[in-house]
């Protein structure tokens, strides 16, 4: 009788209907959902894809849209997508690669990639996030060990939680950390018969800093490992042809596995990984993500064709986004303002305060100095810390650097005198 009792308890205790859980932990996020969306979360910009745009009727300064050298609306870009649209529409090629949704110009798109990237070959992928996370399954077993920054970008975080063996993280470009991590992971790849998978991105997404890559490709010999670079932010912006890490830091040789997205300078949707022709096979028959996903619509695939055309043949394009980059960063770092240690378009404001004064000072950049960019804080930052995260692009103009300036010294001016310490708005009742 005993134990029936408590058997009977245990099952009261031990179930929990999952929507009530839900409803009682929204997440870090999520539980600021009521107050925020529709404004600092979920915020709806309108018009075209530009410097200017409109936001809740009103036109705004927008320095929170990845489109790093203004393909977005250039005018070779629009017509090539409007006439691929007419031609294909977005059922074609239906069904994924493997079975029914390969064409010669995905392959062209692979090769012209490959031959931009420097390497023996190419494989094109329908989302970047899901495509990291499926390459990082694919590549490792249980028996393998992967060693990753820190600060890597959620979609190499996730990936690494799916692995199934030994898995170590260094500090954020701590090459001491990283040669210890190799230590351990060398030890057990031995024991286990494995091997060791170094990952990181080239440019970090929120910090806008580089990876030690050079650092971290001489470590090579001394350690036998292979290096994927998630190179998302730095393809089509930096080095001399716009390649990417690998070019501005001369070790594009090393990189084992490169992976790209479509969705930075390319101002599109898709993302591709270049590698060795046996790598980029295994990939292609191992992805689950490409495997068993329809295949990129030909208007995405005919695009990204007409977006590298220009990214190779204009390189103005990429000469004025660092005109203002280097003018907005320099005029904020003259100002007093601490832009961490980037060294990318990438320009990060960090300043002291939390959620309420993070979510006062959003709405008066907003609302009386016409300016959008993103605020981000805790849990994504560390407690007491605001980062403005602004992406300077080719589109913008000095005028538009000059406003910017001179906003953002005033509001500075606002959060050291407590102007913005006050309850979190509710940005529904605005």
């Amino acid at each position: 009788m005993h134990c029936i009792v408590k058997q009977k308890i245990f099952n009261i205790i031990a179930t929990m209907d999952i929507f009530e859980k839900i409803r009682k932990n929204r997440g870090p996020l999520g539980q600021h959902a009521k107050k925020a969306h529709g404004y600092i979360a979920f915020p709806i910009l309108e018009g075209e894809i530009s410097n200017k745009m409109i936001f809740r009727g009103k036109e705004v300064l927008v320095w929170s849209i990845n489109n790093y050298i203004g393909l977005s609306n250039h005018p070779e870009v629009r017509k090539a997508d409007e006439e691929s649209a007419k031609n294909w529409g977005f059922g074609t090629p239906m069904g994924a690669r493997m079975m029914s949704g390969n064409t010669n110009i995905h392959e062209d798109l692979e090769n012209q990639l490959s031959s931009f990237m420097q390497k023996e070959d190419t494989i094109l992928l329908n989302f970047g996030y899901q495509g990291m996370v499926s390459a990082i399954d694919a590549l490792v077993d249980r028996h393998d060990v992967i060693v990753y920054d820190s600060e890597a970008h959620a979609c190499i975080l996730d990936g690494v939680r799916m692995h199934l063996g030994k898995r170590f993280v260094y500090t954020h470009n701590d090459m001491e950390g990283l040669e210890k991590q190799l230590q351990r992971a060398e030890k057990i790849a031995r024991k286990k018969e494995g091997g060791i998978l170094v990952i990181t991105e080239g440019v970090f997404g929120m910090s806008g800093d580089l990876s030690n890559l050079k650092k971290i490709t001489s470590l090579k010999k001394k350690y036998d490992f292979r290096l994927f670079v998630d190179d998302a932010h730095g393809f089509g912006t930096i080095g001399k042809t716009g390649m990417g890490i690998g070019e501005q830091l001369g070790c594009q040789d090393e990189i084992d596995v490169l992976f790209c997205t479509f969705a930075k300078s390319m101002a599109s949707i898709g993302a591709f990984i270049s590698s060795t022709a046996d790598v980029v096979e295994f990939l292609r028959y191992n992805m689950r993500s490409q495997v068993f996903a329809k295949s990129l619509p030909m208007p995405l695939v005919e695009g990204a064709i007409k977006r590298l055309e220009l990214l190779i043949s204009q390189p103005e394009l990429k000469a004025k986004l660092w005109e203002i980059t280097n003018a907005l960063q320099k005029g904020l770092k003259d100002a007093g303002f601490n832009l961490g240690n980037t060294q990318s378009a990438i320009t990060p404001i960090y300043l002291n305060g939390g959620l309420a004064e993070a979510t006062n000072l959003s709405y008066d950049l907003r609302e009386n100095y016409g300016i959008f960019c993103s605020v981000v804080t805790y849990p994504i930052v560390v407690k007491g810390t605001i980062l403005l995260r602004l992406i300077p692009t080719a589109t913008h103009t000095l005028e538009d650097v000059e406003l910017t300036i001179n906003a953002f010294k005033s509001i500075k001016d606002k959060l050291s005198s407590g102007e913005y310490a006050s309850e979190m708005m509710d940005f529904n009742d605005q």
